[in-house]
């Protein structure tokens, strides 16, 4: 394994006071998963007091001492941060995940202090002096076997947030909870024992799956297994069993449609993307593609002679979107960042269908930014197994980029001719009447019949002074 020269030089120093320096946590495991990895916390074993491992830090770094008290430093050193922390049990003493109460303990041994821990893929160490793997509970089988098993039944189930952190793990290493994970996990999950959790803590998990899955439908189908689907995002569950058109629906139901349009999304955030690095576009986007279909739910019909529709289903979708979303964070400009995708999804496919005219490309670029729906609009489209779907070629969508980058729209909207500044030189007085003739003005632009401010002038002299 990797370790950075300065653990290292630690790990000697410490080495001379009958102590040891183990890597803990993700990066032990993400080593075995060939995963790159950045944070690396390092569990102190040997030390009578944390002051002691705070003056042997001081002496190469600058540490921050806001952990102190849970047996946590955070070191920096040339611009790299490392935790370093003691050893701890916890014990469970009332609800939610500061009802804890922390030992720390600096004379524990390591398989003790691992116990804690959620997974046994999450309880390995690395010793830096010995180089030498730590492996008490059998992670590393399990990483062989692509299995996700807890470590504890007690311990597992005195912090419910287990179940959601199984959930992301499994899709993100496209791991198998193994049988009597998964039982304990539904169990949890029936008792009610996720009431408990702060949406803040739930919204960091399912951002984590969003963010970090190559396919998150695993994990949204591991939920709905385990029943949390059901419980606490009916939104999300009803869409379960919804028919739709086998022609332009052919994989299934809207659930299975809704699951294949969150993986292309993934795919999609690499190549279509304007910024694939802006994690918060990202989750924008895979929000957007796991709520367009929210309001099939409650707007898709089937006539006397078979034929399945859903009109409708693009406006009715947002007031489940709200209440989804709602049930997962506080951010009202975010969920407002993605109700126009909600409600616009459809259109590039219209658009296409109907040649949509320059004018009404311009009143869509004002609504909604066309280039992102677009990046939207083609995972709905490829999220299927239609013909066209599977040969990747979404050309509605290529059609309106290709449009709207003529009109410079593709954007944003089209920028205004005229100010209020350029009606005063005109010699008109500022009041209400100033917007009425900026309007007129701004239509006529989205019409196309006013392209320079020139021209603009020359009308508003002449039709509406």
């Amino acid at each position: 394994m990797q370790v950075p020269k300065i653990i290292q030089t630690i790990s000697e120093v410490l080495e001379k006071q009958n102590a040891k320096a183990i890597i803990v946590g993700g990066s032990v495991r993400d080593h075995f998963l060939k995963l790159p990895y950045k944070d690396i916390d390092i569990e102190v074993y040997g030390l009578d007091k944390i002051e002691e491992l705070e003056n042997i830090l001081s002496k190469y770094g600058s540490v921050n001492l806001v952990g102190k008290s849970f047996g946590v430093l955070k070191f920096v050193y040339e611009k790299e941060e490392y935790d370093f922390s003691f050893p701890r049990v916890e014990y469970k003493v009332g609800e939610g995940h500061r009802g804890f109460d922390v030992k720390v303990d600096g004379l524990l041994d390591f398989e003790t202090a691992a116990k804690r821990r959620d997974f046994t893929v999450n309880a390995l160490g690395y010793d830096v002096r010995a180089k030498k793997f730590l492996d008490p509970f059998g992670g590393l089988g399990d990483i062989k076997q692509k299995n996700l098993r807890h470590i504890d039944d007690t311990t597992f189930v005195e912090d419910p947030l287990r179940v959601y952190r199984a959930v992301q793990f499994s899709a993100r290493f496209s791991f198998s909870l193994v049988d009597k994970t998964f039982t304990l996990c539904k169990s949890m999950v029936d008792k009610g024992m996720l009431d408990e959790l702060a949406k803040e803590r739930v919204y960091d998990e399912w951002k984590k799956l969003l963010l970090k899955s190559k396919k998150p439908s695993h994990g949204f189908e591991l939920m709905r297994e385990l029943g949390i689907m059901e419980y606490y995002f009916p939104e999300l569950y009803t869409l379960i069993g919804v028919v739709q058109s086998s022609k332009w629906h052919p994989e299934g139901d809207v659930w299975i449609h809704t699951m294949m349009t969150l993986d292309e999304m993934v795919k999609l955030c690499r190549v279509d993307s304007p910024d694939p690095d802006n994690e918060k576009q990202k989750l924008k986007y895979m929000f957007a593609i796991l709520c367009h279909d929210l309001g099939k739910a409650t707007h898709t019909l089937i006539d006397e002679e078979g034929h399945i529709s859903s009109r409708g289903h693009d406006q009715a979708g947002l007031e489940p979107t709200k209440s989804l979303m709602g049930r997962l964070t506080e951010d009202k400009n975010f969920i407002d960042s993605i109700l126009p995708f909600v409600k616009y999804h459809l259109h590039p496919s219209q658009f296409y269908r109907n040649r949509a005219k320059s004018s009404a490309i311009r009143r869509l670029a004002i609504k909604v930014n066309i280039e992102e729906l677009v990046v939207v609009a083609r995972a709905d489209f490829l999220g299927r197994t239609t013909k066209e779907a599977l040969m990747r070629v979404y050309e509605a969508g290529d059609w309106l980029l290709e449009k709207s980058r003529e009109l410079k729209v593709e954007s944003k909207p089209l920028d205004n001719l005229l100010q209020g500044r350029d009606l005063i030189e005109l010699g008109l007085k500022p009041s209400p009447r100033f917007k009425e003739i900026l309007n007129e003005v701004y239509a006529m632009q989205l019409d196309g019949k006013l392209t320079s401010k020139n021209v603009a002038i020359a009308f508003v002299k002449k039709s509406l002074i």
